[in-house]
């Protein structure tokens, strides 16, 4: 596209776009969010207990969460205890293959976590994995 400046001069636009700042962000962003991603597993903060067989989870499942005052959590939402039984219960889906992740502060009694596993129980899922961290090497 051709236009005439003010002194006479005949040129043309500029029709392209500069994509260098573009991929400049984007690039920037993908990196934040890669370090970000880890530490956003979870946004309630518990001490969980230190073991020597840790196995790693890959996949996305549901995670009950007690925290150190004894607040429980399914995923990042509180919930009472009452109410565990009917959350996890899927229409449709078998409970003896649910597989439910339980992340336990180390200060909690053992009462409140006993009453937790009696609640999924209930719920009729018997497969219950508690969630812990590896010890660190030498110990």
């Amino acid at each position: 596209m051709a236009f005439t400046t003010a002194n006479g001069r005949t040129g043309t636009s500029l029709a392209e776009i500069n994509i260098t700042p573009l991929v400049d962000v984007v690039l920037v962003l993908l990196v934040i969010f890669m370090i970000t991603a880890p530490v956003l597993q979870s946004g309630i903060e518990v001490s969980v207990p230190k073991t020597r067989t840790v196995r790693e989870i890959t996949e996305q499942r549901v995670v009950l969460t007690i925290d150190r005052e004894g607040s429980i959590f399914l995923g990042d939402n509180p919930i009472n205890i009452h109410d565990i039984p009917a959350k996890l219960r899927q229409p449709g889906a078998d409970p003896s293959k649910q597989v439910i992740y339980l992340r336990a502060d180390q200060r909690v009694t053992f009462g409140i976590f006993a009453s937790v596993m009696d609640a999924v129980k209930q719920s009729g899922i018997t497969n219950i994995s508690i969630v812990t961290q590896p010890l660190e090497k030498g110990k």
